[in-house]
């Protein structure tokens, strides 16, 4: 394939694509977010990241049962479009950048509130502003540059977290008491049934932190992203796929385990990340201080990789007529520019609403995040569904990574994601989101109607070369 037909770089091998997945996947939810889950649901919120992890694992085979069939740039919109229809295709493809566009301003928003730890009285929109300037710069260089900084800015994180687990189960199972007094005195294993027990606000609690334990997830896709600029997309997609998801899941249950023995769950207020909060209250100053340096790498690992994935979607959907041609042009990097200018310009907004609206700002984001994540991961499990359905008895059973227990799995999966979205229109707090979302997808639905659907021309997106 020449350059003119395939423009963008296959410049992605193994450690980018599992660093880049982790890396989306593992930040605000976890650092941030979770204490929000914990509130809702007490020590049950283990619980809820594992039936929740189970259906993300079962979405995530799914969409890479589609990646190792046709790599292509755009994924799970370009899927959408071809098993669904193009309306379809249409509202995954723009619901998927409004859904990163949402994460993006949930993480710099934690990022101002990350910094404030240090600087309390420098005002937060100053740090938003910084951290949106200089995502942006990276953002440009090319895909090889770009897969490098996410490498290490996630592996730190990880590091990080792996020795927090040690070490926390470490001082739990030497019965060490890390500060004194009468927190000191609270730690241990039981706390994750001393306190009201092991569903202290109920199932419906349980059920409730079901919102923000699935925003914590947001981000996992963009595995399916790189597909387009793998270098070996057959051996790679797999391989990230098959460890990435429960990696995740590990690090979430053994982390939150680890920190709601340390300290009773009550005490997590989310004033600020909860790790920096429980190593403070204990004492542990110092370590606070690395953790807080840790969960800002881990901010700016996830809005990086969100700028990524939204601008490969964007680009792919402008290849096939479902959005503007401007965000197929690409710089000399083979990077797509114009929808790193949009991002930056959109989280300046950003800027303003963390001036205006210091602290109301990060579960109003998470809620609508997680309405548009799993209206993108339905469309992924029903895209397979789909495509599985189109297939011969030959073709399914040559299929190079098929998904684990079908069909049951995805009806499990589906099922699930469906019950999602009742859990945001019953509870109060998360009302609203359901009630933006099904606006915005009925806003799309305009759009396509009067501007997609006559330009739409069939066209696929262009193949990707390899170097």
């Amino acid at each position: 394939m020449n350059q003119e037909t395939s423009p963008l770089r296959r410049g992605l091998n193994e450690r980018h694509i599992r660093f880049m997945a982790l890396g989306s996947a593992i930040g605000t939810g976890l650092f941030y977010g979770s204490a929000g889950a914990i509130q809702r649901a007490g020590p049950s919120v283990l619980l809820a990241y594992l039936i929740g992890g189970a259906a993300i694992f079962l979405t995530m085979r799914a969409l890479g049962e589609m990646a190792v069939r046709t790599p292509v740039s755009g994924s799970f919109g370009h899927y959408a479009t071809r098993y669904l229809g193009p309306y379809l295709g249409f509202l995954t493809g723009w619901s998927y950048a409004f859904s990163m566009l949402m994460v993006c301003l949930a993480d710099v928003t934690v990022f101002g509130l990350y910094m404030s730890f240090w600087f309390p009285d420098t005002p937060r929109w100053v740090w938003v502003l910084s951290i949106v300037c200089f995502i942006g710069a990276i953002n440009l260089c090319s895909v090889k540059v770009f897969g490098e900084l996410e490498f290490w800015l996630s592996l730190l994180k990880i590091v990080a977290i792996i020795a927090m687990i040690v070490a926390g189960l470490g001082v739990l199972l030497a019965g060490i008491q890390p500060g004194g007094g009468a927190v000191a005195d609270s730690s241990g294993f039981s706390n994750l049934w001393r306190h009201g027990g092991f569903f202290p606000n109920g199932v419906q609690g349980m059920i409730a932190s079901f919102s923000v334990v699935m925003f914590a997830f947001g981000g996992i896709e963009v595995i399916g992203m790189t597909a387009g600029e793998a270098r070996d997309p057959q051996r790679m997609i797999p391989r990230a796929i098959n460890s990435v998801p429960l990696r995740i899941l590990l690090f979430y249950v053994l982390t939150l385990t680890v920190l709601m023995a340390i300290f009773p769950w009550p005490g997590i207020t989310g004033e600020s990340s909860p790790f920096v909060q429980i190593f403070s209250r204990l004492g542990l100053t110092s370590a606070a201080s690395v953790l807080n340096l840790v969960v800002i790498s881990a901010v700016i690992s996830a809005i990086n990789s969100d700028i990524f994935s939204t601008g490969r979607m964007l680009y792919g959907m402008a290849a096939n007529g479902q959005a503007p041609k401007v965000f197929s042009r690409l710089s000399r990097f083979g990077v797509p520019w114009m929808t790193v200018l949009v991002m930056g310009v959109a989280l300046l907004g950003g800027v303003v609403l963390n001036y205006l609206l210091p602290g109301k700002l990060f579960m109003a984001f998470a809620s609508m995040v997680t309405f548009s994540v799993v209206w993108v991961w339905l469309m992924i499990l029903l895209s397979q569904v789909a495509m599985r359905r189109s297939l011969s008895g030959p073709e399914a059973a040559a299929l190079h990574f098929p998904v684990p227990f079908w069909p049951y799995g995805q009806v499990f999966a589906i099922a699930f994601m469906l019950f999602i979205f009742i859990v945001l229109g019953v509870f109060p707090d998360t009302r609203l989101a359901l009630f933006v979302g099904m606006g915005w997808l009925a806003l799309l639905s305009v759009a396509y109607w009067l501007w997609a659907r006559p330009a739409r021309s069939g066209r696929q997106p262009p193949s990707l070369e390899h170097p």
